[in-house]
């Protein structure tokens, strides 16, 4: 019955596109300032006395660049580029940092993330946190022993 349609003027909707993108755009970095950590990671993690304690110089001495963006900045690798997503082998998956024993490869299962997932962390190895970056409340897993994200 109504064939008239609100619509907005060119220049009404143009701003209120240009809006809604600074909004993102704002967004976006508000989320990378909470997300982004500095060099000295270690200051972002839980108050635990890890059992491993390392600078971040001896932290750099150990690890690859890769490993230590992940482990000591809380980076993330692209998904599906880590050999351990197709590992079916049994044993123990382990820390890089501290080589402290953390999921047995029989609970290992095939989440579709394009990462390895386990569904149960061997006894005590293992700590979580809240991450609430990207807009959501999620749980960050790290290393019991040295803090490292995993």
């Amino acid at each position: 019955m109504f064939n008239r349609v609100t619509t907005f003027s060119k220049p009404r909707r143009h701003f209120l596109e240009k809006l809604l993108g600074f909004i993102a755009l704002i967004g976006l970095i508000w989320s990378g300032f909470t997300t982004r950590r500095s060099a000295n990671a270690e200051s972002l993690l839980p108050a635990t006395d890890f059992k491993v304690k390392k600078s971040p110089t001896e932290w750099h001495n150990t690890l690859t660049p890769e490993q230590y963006a992940v482990l000591r900045d809380h980076d993330t690798e692209p998904p599906h580029s880590s050999p351990l997503t197709h590992e079916n082998r049994k044993g123990i998956f382990y820390c890089a940092g501290c080589n402290n024993d953390l999921f047995d490869a029989a609970t290992k299962f095939e989440s579709g993330t394009g990462w390895p997932s386990f569904y149960q962390p061997l006894a005590g190895a293992i700590g979580t946190q809240d991450d609430s970056s990207w807009f959501m409340t999620r749980i960050e897993v790290h290393c019991a022993d040295c803090g490292g994200h995993l």
